[in-house]
């Protein structure tokens, strides 16, 4: 059976192959009477479309975005920031008659998606910035824009500001009167931290330094998810616990709070939490998550703007988005 083509249907309809043509791609030159006659005609010979690599070479353009994330899609998902964050950035470019490729950081050296993958530029989510991954980015000089943290010099980025809002959850359980404080965080390479753990880190001490409080500092990895409650718990058994933790992420503070409980703790009567994020869950978990809020769905939709602009030739400047502090019922002053 002949393959159906764009000029099959215009010798069907009586038009011409660029009328054709304009059905698809700019419906808006086509009186809707003839754009649906040729799609009645191209329905019924079995026209499932232009080619995708074909009309990619005519423009120059695959019309994709990577997104290249750490670890596997999945890992993604099970993070209610990353979630939230890669639906953000699929709704506008959606919008903007773009599609997302996710690009997971290679694992084997046979298919390196950073490498292998057609794409028109790349957003970097959360990445360690020697990664190999980013590496062939650059040689490929595909349009690039990092999310949450720096890569170098001329690069285009979008950060929230970490440090300050750290330094308001810090601020906030010194004044409801707590000196013993703890520090449940991200664990990473000392010598390549990543951007929001060094940010927070130095948020925290901007508080905390000119009050003299040392904090006691428990690092964990986000996996495997029984990771931060054992951290968690071994700073919270000590003879000299602290009576509040500031948490890397609400993903921490919940773990923190569980910890809490296994050890007969109450939260906030016994020890204060505070995330960061304000992730969908922190407002209706028990009790109401006090965290720093970031708004992801805005940080999606300013990387998309980002990208689309340096896509475009532009060399955007950098894009801090603020923090605030949301205090809810897991913080209250310390029992004397």
């Amino acid at each position: 059976m002949a393959k159906v083509t764009l000029q099959s249907i215009a010798d069907r309809v009586g038009v011409s192959r660029m009328t054709v043509s304009n059905a698809f791609s700019r419906p808006d030159q086509l009186s809707a009477e003839l754009r649906e006659r040729i799609l009645a005609a191209a329905d019924e010979l079995g026209y499932v479309g232009p080619d995708p690599s074909a009309r990619a070479l005519a423009r120059g353009r695959t019309g994709s975005v990577g997104l290249l994330i750490n670890g596997s899609l999945s890992e993604a998902f099970e993070d209610a920031v990353s979630a939230a964050f890669l639906a953000a950035v699929s709704d506008e470019l959606a919008g903007r008659g773009m599609a997302l490729t996710v690009m997971p950081s290679s694992a084997t050296q046979s298919f390196v998606p950073a490498r292998d993958v057609a794409v028109d530029g790349v957003l970097v989510y959360i990445c360690d910035p020697t990664a190999p991954d980013i590496g062939w980015l650059e040689r490929r000089k595909l349009p690039m824009v990092v999310v949450d943290h720096n890569l170098s010099e001329g690069t285009a980025s979008v950060n929230v500001d970490d440090r300050g809002g750290a330094r308001l959850a810090a601020e906030h359980v010194l004044d409801l009167g707590h000196r013993r404080i703890g520090i449940v965080t991200l664990e990473t390479d000392p010598e390549m931290l990543n951007y929001p753990a060094r940010e927070r880190m130095l948020g925290w001490h901007d508080a905390l330094d000119p009050a003299g409080i040392e904090p006691v500092v428990v690092t964990t990895p986000y996996h495997p998810s029984t990771a931060a409650f054992d951290s968690a718990r071994a700073l919270l058994d000590r003879p000299d616990r602290p009576t509040a933790v500031l948490c890397f992420s609400d993903a921490f503070a919940f773990a923190t709070i569980r910890a809490a409980e296994s050890l007969g703790l109450q939260v906030p009567a016994d020890v204060s939490v505070v995330g960061f994020d304000d992730s969908t869950p922190a407002a209706n978990s028990r009790p109401p998550l006090t965290t720093v809020r970031q708004n992801v769905a805005g940080k999606g939709r300013a990387a998309v703007a980002t990208i689309a602009a340096v896509m475009d030739g532009a060399q955007p400047d950098p894009v801090m988005l603020p923090t605030e502090l949301v205090v809810r019922e897991s913080t209250a002053a310390p029992v004397r």
